[in-house]
């Protein structure tokens, strides 16, 4: 999430990621009306994902370096978060300490969602793109993202990806060099961190949250 929440990847800077719509003068801390989802959301989020394995067990998937928040972000590829219980991204420091998630909704007009009581305000726009891991050595994994215009132009469906169609696309070598590729499409995301944070729940940055690895090397 650019400027609430950065991804801890190298990409294009035609590939606008993330558009940031809420002023930043906005404070972090949940107003009366939005802290009752905040409590719910921290509550649920923190009793069934407390770590990386409960959250792969329930079909999220690493996607991401660590970011400049120190977050390394997953995903179940579940765009639409009906309530507290379906958040469509999770994050954890590179130790696996759960830290935050995300809530999100289609992206299907400009108009930004109000839902949970939520302000309309704290809702941000990723715009479509594809994500990728590429395999590395001693079982690493290489993460990075392409815009939906490139996966188009090599042939492939931005919606559907495939690992031959990052081939064509001069991403990887081979489709065996793929470990995963998954279409992220364009969605209202709603991020907050679980973890306290004295800048409040839907600060950009949790000042007591150190980045490992500043420059998103892991």
């Amino acid at each position: 999430m650019k400027n609430f929440r950065l991804f801890g990847l190298v990409v294009s800077t035609a590939l606008l990621v993330t558009q940031p719509l809420r002023a930043d003068t906005m404070s972090g801390i949940p107003s009366a009306a939005e802290a009752p989802f905040v409590r719910a959301a921290t509550s649920y989020i923190a009793s069934h994902f407390p770590t990386t394995r409960a959250a792969e067990k329930a079909g999220f998937v690493r996607y991401t370096n660590e970011d400049d928040t120190g977050a390394v972000s997953y995903a179940n590829r579940q765009w639409t978060s009906a309530d507290v219980a379906h958040p469509s991204q999770l994050w954890y420091d590179v130790h696996g300490r759960l830290l935050g998630a995300d809530y999100s909704v289609p992206h299907t007009d400009e108009t930004a969602p109000h839902l949970f009581g939520i302000d309309a305000a704290r809702w941000g726009v990723f715009h479509n793109h594809v994500h990728y891991g590429l395999v590395g050595p001693n079982g690493t994994v290489t993460y990075g993202a392409v815009g939906a215009k490139k996966i188009t132009a090599a042939g492939g469906d931005p919606a559907n990806p495939t690992p031959a169609d990052l081939v064509k696309a001069g991403v990887a070598k081979s489709p065996d060099e793929v470990a995963f590729v998954f279409d992220f499409p364009a969605i209202w995301d709603l991020a907050l961190w679980v973890i306290p944070n004295p800048d409040g729940a839907f600060a950009d940055k949790n000042p007591d949250v150190k980045p490992v690895h500043p420059a998103g090397s892991i």
